[in-house]
């Protein structure tokens, strides 16, 4: 049995090669389909993958911030947190008290300057710990609270204008500098901060420094008439006792797991009637353009998948009525059906296979061409036209079972072919 299967598949070998002609057309026929089906699949999804990981890879994507100031308890707060497609969550102050004099004891003429000669800016505040996934996307270190921050400097996360303009560095100290008016007069608060990390420009514009929360806290309270005893009274800390009540805060800084998490949770968040700021809309268009090129996509396909039916059927069994007398003496030499049905079975997977390798080759100059062309609108390992390893094992397995779901009906004809008429001709 075994040799007859064998015997079958060399004989459709040789016969194949032996129209070479006729089999090199096949196979041209079906790159010539293919590739650019090929190409087109490469391009949408090199550039909705571009555009994805693009989003993917920028955290502020994730972001959601609320619109309006509100009220929102520590607790309320944990249950964002622990909420599955919540990655990071911190309270946010007061705005209007998220803000320091920051300054280093240097004097450039180019820079603003106090009448003392320092270098000054006013940056925002805004609460950072670890694991804020803006720091840990451009690889900064998040700021640490030292254990006597009235001794020891804070560590603070700089954005690059911020450093810049103040001309420090990773490792520089800082001064950080914090005024009210209270009961009459304006006091000044002070406190020594050490630059963490500088954020580059590609993360914030900004003039801001990322800080651990119990310093917003801190500038909060100092700012509202109170004296927070762990930065020091001798570093002008001072006022009225801090309420027992707990904190309420007015926003919140809060970080999706993953893009697909950023529309439900905006979904929550209105059903408890709360506006906030997402990159849903982005997010949404780069969605939908995937789904739309996807749909257009699979009707090309489909049209073609049933061109390349009807074109195999008939191109197989024109062979099988032009080597009726073969096929007719192999019965007479004992071959089976089963085996009789293999002969053109094995022919289409050949075209199925050549085709295909010939239309992927051709499909990688197109995308190196196309890479190439685009290459000044991508970054790093994008690419415009892409198509990974199992793209092109779908695509033989695809063509490989068209071709035979085509192949099969003549198959089967050329199985019943009877010895007698054969002997008649003969």
């Amino acid at each position: 049995m075994a040799k007859t299967f064998s015997t079958i598949l060399r004989l459709a070998g040789k016969d194949y090669w032996h129209e070479f002609l006729l089999s090199a057309c096949a196979v041209l026929g079906l790159a010539a389909v293919l590739t650019p089906l090929m190409v087109l699949y490469g391009v949408k999804f090199g550039v909705v993958q571009t555009l994805t990981e693009r989003l993917r890879n920028d955290p502020r994507n994730l972001e959601i911030s609320p619109v309006v100031s509100g009220r929102y308890t520590p607790e309320y707060l944990a249950q964002l947190a622990a909420h599955p497609d919540v990655a990071f969550v911190l309270p946010r102050t007061r705005s209007i008290a998220a803000t320091m004099d920051l300054s280093v004891n240097e004097a450039r003429p180019e820079t603003n300057t106090e009448a003392n000669g320092r270098i000054l800016l006013v940056a925002s505040l805004e609460p950072t710990a670890a694991g804020d996934p803006l720091l840990l996307r451009f690889g900064a270190a998040a700021p640490l609270m030292p254990q006597n921050p009235a001794a020891e400097a804070i560590g603070v996360t700089l954005s690059a204008p911020a450093a810049e303009k103040l001309h420090v560095k990773q490792g520089d100290t800082l001064n950080g500098k914090v005024e009210r008016r209270f009961q009459g007069k304006v006091q000044t608060a002070r406190v020594a901060l050490r630059v963490a990390a500088v954020l580059p420009l590609a993360a914030q514009q900004k003039d801001v420094a990322y800080v651990p929360l119990p310093l917003m806290e801190a500038t909060e309270d100092y700012r509202d008439g109170r004296a927070v005893p762990e930065l020091g009274a001798q570093n002008g800390w001072t006022g009225e006792p801090r309420p027992q009540e707990p904190r309420v805060y007015p926003g919140f800084r809060l970080y999706a797991r993953n893009l697909e998490d950023v529309m439900p949770l905006r979904h929550a968040f209105a059903t408890q009637k709360l506006d906030v700021y997402t990159r849903a809309e982005e997010i949404e268009q780069v969605t939908a353009l995937a789904r739309a090129l996807n749909m257009i996509f699979a009707l090309i396909c489909a049209a073609t998948a049933i061109g390349f039916l009807a074109s195999t059927a008939s191109s197989v069994l024109a062979s099988i009525k032009r080597k009726q007398r073969i096929l007719g003496l192999l019965r007479l030499n004992g071959f089976t059906t089963g085996r009789l049905v293999l002969f053109p079975l094995t022919q289409s997977l050949l075209t199925a296979l050549l085709g295909t390798a010939l239309a992927a080759g051709v499909y990688g100059v197109a995308a190196l061409v196309i890479n190439t062309l685009f290459r000044a609108s991508v970054s790093g390992l994008e690419q415009v036209c892409l198509l990974l390893p199992q793209h092109f094992l779908i695509t033989f397995a695809a063509v490989a079972g068209l071709a035979l779901l085509a192949a099969l009906g003549p198959a089967l004809r050329a199985a019943r072919i009877e010895p007698s008429e054969v002997i008649r001709e003969i």
